[in-house]
């Protein structure tokens, strides 16, 4: 019988989970620092993206916002309560945090309109071509696989990394200012809220899926949740990649020239 876990410290420090856990985090460590590196932020953050890529930006990425309750209450179905101590703890988390993912969506509106995106381009404009990739993989993995998986997929690791990136763009004052200054901090909100340094969603997240498989897992679970945790940093890559396809484009003519 797999052993209960049990955190050991606080709850934002990797050594309180299990060792399984601990190597699952390092080993996909490499997927989720290029999404830090990736060339979006540092476009942002010196306020030169250009138009079209700012609207592909907010138009491709979108999906995601928009269904990520939905992804959730994917995952609040597969659970029963009293089954498990994980099932009892997912569905409180998940039915507290749907709703909050709903107001989220509106931040990301005005964050668009701010940035010079009207709502009505973000919500019927056409996505970028393959922008599509991590919507559709959090749409297969949260309505498909397990609770666990799931869960690990979408809420800490897609979660997870949309802290670190935001989290960068946040502290660019050359971007903030780069907004109109009406209604510059409504258009900052979802950025603000998602760059927390004290963000405990991601880490909650964990604690749910390292409850849900317990101190010890089979090999074969370890390394399907592994897989799922990147197979979203890797497709989040992509997204980003497809936005950004013209400026890409440009900059390796420009490499290829000089």
């Amino acid at each position: 019988m797999n052993a209960r876990f049990e955190l050991t410290g606080p709850q934002m420090d990797i050594t309180s989970y299990p060792t399984w856990a601990q190597d699952m985090v390092s080993s996909c460590e490499d997927a989720r620092a290029a999404i830090v590196r990736h060339d979006m932020w540092s476009a942002m953050v010196e306020a030169t993206l250009d138009p079209q890529t700012t609207r592909n930006f907010m138009v491709g990425v979108w999906p995601v916002i928009e269904r990520f309750p939905g992804y959730m209450s994917h995952s609040l179905l597969k659970t029963r309560y009293g089954r498990s101590p994980g099932d009892d703890l997912a569905r409180r988390w998940l039915v507290r945090n749907i709703r909050v993912e709903q107001n989220h969506a509106e931040y990301w509106l005005n964050w668009a309109e701010s940035a010079g995106v009207s709502r009505e381009e973000v919500l019927g404009g056409e996505p970028p071509k393959g922008s599509q990739a991590l919507a559709d993989w959090c749409e297969e993995v949260s309505r498909h696989d397990s609770l666990a998986a799931g869960m690990a997929a979408t809420n800490y690791a897609v979660e997870g990394a949309t802290g670190d990136w935001s989290q960068i763009v946040y502290e660019s004052k050359a971007y903030a200012e780069s907004l109109p200054i009406s209604g510059r901090k409504a258009g900052l909100r979802w950025l603000q809220l998602h760059a927390a340094y004290d963000d405990t969603h991601p880490w909650e997240a964990l604690e749910i899926v390292c409850t849900l498989l317990g101190s010890n897992p089979p090999v074969d679970q370890i390394e399907h949740v592994k897989e799922c945790v990147r197979r979203s940093y890797v497709a989040m890559t992509v997204t980003l990649d497809r936005c950004m396809d013209g400026i890409l484009s440009i900059r390796k003519l420009n490499e290829a020239a000089a």
